[in-house]
């Protein structure tokens, strides 16, 4: 999923907003409540599972002359179940998510590690985890029905 897919994904679901920061990373939030992620920190890009490893930030710089340029890819962060959170690292190319790994969220490092259909699943559930969270008030003011 690119970005701009990711952005227009959720920007579909009710009452989300998003916002640009850390980095240019896209935040998206219900209630003001953070449930996905999406950015390019990191050395994930396109291409076979084995190149997305072990390769350093110089080591993709120092690419030899002559070689394709590396087109990075986004990596997407999403708050999940504590079930998801114990199964989704097992696959290759989910790890927990740097600095939100506390709260129960992964990273898609690896853009063949889930299929379209199962990230947008995904999403749909980090969304509603997050809205159940909020009060009904706070529901009931964005016309959220969880």
């Amino acid at each position: 999923m690119t970005r701009e897919q990711f952005d227009s994904y959720c920007g579909g679901m009710k009452a989300t907003t998003n916002v640009i920061q850390w980095g240019n990373a896209s935040v998206w939030k219900i209630g003001g409540k953070i449930f996905a992620i999406c950015s390019n920190w990191g050395d994930g890009k396109e291409g076979p599972e084995d190149q997305l490893e072990g390769r350093s930030e110089n080591q993709s710089k120092n690419a030899s002359i002559g070689s394709e340029p590396e087109v990075h890819t986004p990596r997407i962060s999403f708050k999940c179940s504590d079930l998801a959170y114990e199964l989704l690292p097992e696959q290759h190319g989910i790890i927990p998510a740097p600095y939100l790994a506390r709260a129960k969220w992964v990273q898609i490092n690896n853009p063949n590690a889930m299929s379209e259909q199962d990230l947008k699943l995904h999403l749909d559930a980090a969304y509603e985890i997050i809205a159940k969270k909020l009060t009904k008030k706070v529901r009931a003011e964005l016309g959220v029905k969880i």
